[in-house]
């Protein structure tokens, strides 16, 4: 459309109306720049539609009166532009107590529960977020620091799905967070800052506000560029590498449950090491465990237990605590609460 913002045109480009104006779509804002720009374009593409876009807030509960501002800010947005909100609250440091993760792990998780239980509860097919292209950078090079294979230096990835019939989707994954700036500033659209992102004690706040300018200032002014082609070649080689990962799995015989699982290793003893440790990757994700602490030499350490030969049954714990025990042709793997 002519009279689109190029910011708007590069969302329809992204997510063409046609997909979502028809259905309900739920857009996680938490009223921060990259979340309102996400909702106000997702307004000014819907022009028609049977579809509700319905806004949901999630108060984590770590700022105090801040953010209750943020919720009310958007609370008071949304109602400015016509759309349902829908505001939940999360009880993040108990549940990162009760987990044993820490609490950007802990609020992770209470955040995609909530989303996708609100997602069901509405009959919505899509859960969008408004991760940009500034944090797919910051997270394959955190990643690289923690230690990752093939799948994890993909990155944040445009769809996965949340359950059986809502699909996660990031729009804004090509978007540069300086596009999102210029946009808003055009609308004369205010948001809030949160000042959490300041902190640098958080690792990934250490990526975002010292070492990638001192990586472009001194080594690469395009490092930004090189991390996203990164992310996208890796992509590109795991979607071949998935499906050798995927068959073997099925092989294995993989019993699972929620705090637990066991997977029969004999398939994987002539497996590449490659392969292996892929295909733990791929059951922690499917078990929904925390990544965040596992580094090359944790998978490695998991995917020695697979050749070690015949005699006692042989234990390594791992961050979560996830207890990981070899025993014949079986691993048995248990996630264990702190006070247990």
């Amino acid at each position: 459309m002519a009279n689109w913002h190029p910011f708007e045109s590069r969302l329809s480009h992204s997510w063409p109306r046609e997909d979502w104006q028809d259905i309900s779509v739920v857009i996680a804002v938490s009223g921060g720049a990259d979340s309102v720009a996400l909702l106000r374009g997702l307004v000014a593409l819907k022009q028609d539609g049977t579809g509700t876009l319905h806004v949901v807030h999630i108060n984590h509960q770590l700022r105090g009166t801040a953010a209750d501002a943020d919720q009310k800010f958007v609370e008071q947005l949304s109602d400015s532009i016509n759309l349902p909100v829908h505001t939940l609250r999360a009880d993040v440091r108990t549940m990162a107590q009760e987990r044993g993760d820490g609490i950007e792990e802990a609020a992770r998780q209470a955040r995609y529960d909530l989303l996708q239980a609100t997602a069901e509860k509405l009959g919505a097919r899509f859960v969008v977020t408004a991760h940009t292209a500034d944090d797919q950078v910051e997270t394959i090079l955190y990643r690289i620091f923690r230690g990752t294979g093939i799948s994890g230096l993909r990155g944040i990835p445009r769809v996965r799905r949340l359950g059986p019939a809502v699909s996660l989707l990031r729009p804004l994954l090509d978007v540069r967070r300086s596009e999102v700036e210029t946009y808003l500033e055009s609308l004369e659209q205010p948001y809030c800052h949160d000042s959490s992102n300041d902190e640098v004690h958080y690792q990934r706040n250490k990526i975002r506000h010292h070492l990638l300018p001192e990586l472009a200032g001194q080594y690469n002014s395009q490092v930004s560029q090189a991390l996203l082609r990164l992310g996208q070649l890796s992509g590109e080689t795991w979607s071949v590498i998935e499906d050798t990962v995927t068959r073997l799995f099925e092989q294995c015989q993989v019993e699972a449950g929620k705090n637990s699982c066991q997977i029969n290793v004999s398939p994987l003893k002539i497996a590449h090491p490659l392969l292996v440790r892929e295909l733990f990757h791929y059951l922690w994700r499917e078990q929904s465990w925390p990544l965040q602490s596992m580094g090359f030499e944790q998978w490695h350490q998991l995917a020695a237990l697979v050749t070690v030969e015949a005699g006692p049954p042989t234990q390594i714990t791992l961050p979560g605590p996830v207890i990981a025990r070899r025993d014949g042709d079986w691993i048995r793997l248990s996630r264990t609460q702190p006070d247990d």
